[in-house]
């Protein structure tokens, strides 16, 4: 029997998982990552962590084939990234550094990617070889799977979705330097921002005013929409035109067949859909207007099971 491992690099924690080459998940655990000292110990922890596994299950170190790994940056197609938001990196050769810690061979890819190539083998994209994964949470993330293969560009960025400009008129800056990028209106932060924008300039009563408005959060606004709060149908409304806006630009290049939408706003379930799609066929161009939606199923599981892919297809 032969193994892999995948490897999901997040700034708290890591999510590990023991995979067969047959793609049955064995064990999946968690590690912290210890982003101090500029990250220095994040990839040694990894070593150690899956070292430990093969002891742990008596698997003989040759008949693991390899370490896939989604990490959140840009990753060229050496394994290079030269910054890190929440790592704590700059330049740094993770694929070369991995392969020098355990022996075995490693394949790096942005964390966005790998998880929609998660979704694409065991989740809500199986079946699928194009098709774009979009996650929503903190910021906006988007993974691309073009005939079954991430796109990943020149420089690690495609499917950088987030940072489309959506809105040329906004003054307030994105987390990246620019403005009215989609990240601004899409992401959780992005739907509380506009609900709280609503509150301030609409006097309709609304089930939102009873809560204190720096803390509501994304997940406080479609529990309230879901009980028919007029207030909240605007802002869930102005979400999603805003994401069909980017989205439909991305169709435009790509030609997905198949939208798969993650992160912790998705959480909120198909009704997130409705809003999605109906200003998407609205401004999607007519070769693309029947382009499908649907919510991600892999849960935290989609960027191992993606991480796995990444070095299982490696070996075809």
């Amino acid at each position: 029997m032969k193994y892999c491992f995948g490897a999901d690099v997040g700034g708290t924690t890591i999510k590990l998982g023991l995979f067969t080459v047959d793609g049955e998940i064995l064990d999946k655990w968690e590690i912290i990552t210890r982003t101090e000292n500029e990250g220095e110990s994040i990839l040694q922890d990894i070593a150690t962590a899956l070292k430990e596994k093969i002891q742990e299950k008596a698997i003989p170190a040759e008949e693991v084939i390899g370490i896939g790994m989604g990490i959140p940056a840009p990753v060229n197609s050496e394994g290079i990234v030269r910054k890190t938001a929440n790592l704590g990196w700059g330049y740094k050769e993770v694929k070369k550094e991995l392969e020098n810690l355990t022996g075995w061979q490693v394949v790096v890819g942005n964390d966005a990617n790998v998880a929609a190539l998660g979704e694409m083998w065991k989740g809500a994209g199986h079946g699928e070889k194009n098709m774009v994964m979009v996650t929503l949470g903190t910021g906006v993330g988007g993974g691309v799977i073009m005939g079954g293969r991430p796109l990943i560009g020149a420089n690690g960025a495609g499917g950088e979705i987030g940072h489309i400009c959506v809105n040329y008129f906004e003054e307030k800056c994105c987390g990246c330097g620019k403005k009215g990028c989609l990240e601004q209106y899409a992401s959780a932060t992005g739907i509380a921002r506009i609900a709280r924008e609503h509150l301030a300039a609409d006097k309709k009563d609304s089930i939102l005013r009873t809560y204190d408005w720096d803390k509501i959060d994304a997940k406080i606004v479609f529990d309230v929409l879901k009980e028919g709060d007029l207030l909240a149908v605007d802002v869930v409304e102005e979400f999603g035109e805003y994401l069909a806006k980017g989205l439909a630009d991305v169709a435009v290049v790509v030609d997905p067949s198949l939208f798969v939408i993650g992160g912790g706003v998705s959480k909120a379930g198909e009704i997130l859909l409705t809003y999605i799609e109906k200003y998407y066929r609205k401004r999607a161009f007519f070769a693309n207007k029947d382009t499908q939606f649907a919510i991600a199923s892999l849960g935290n599981d989609a960027g191992i099971c993606g991480a796995a892919k990444l070095i299982l297809d490696s070996q075809v």
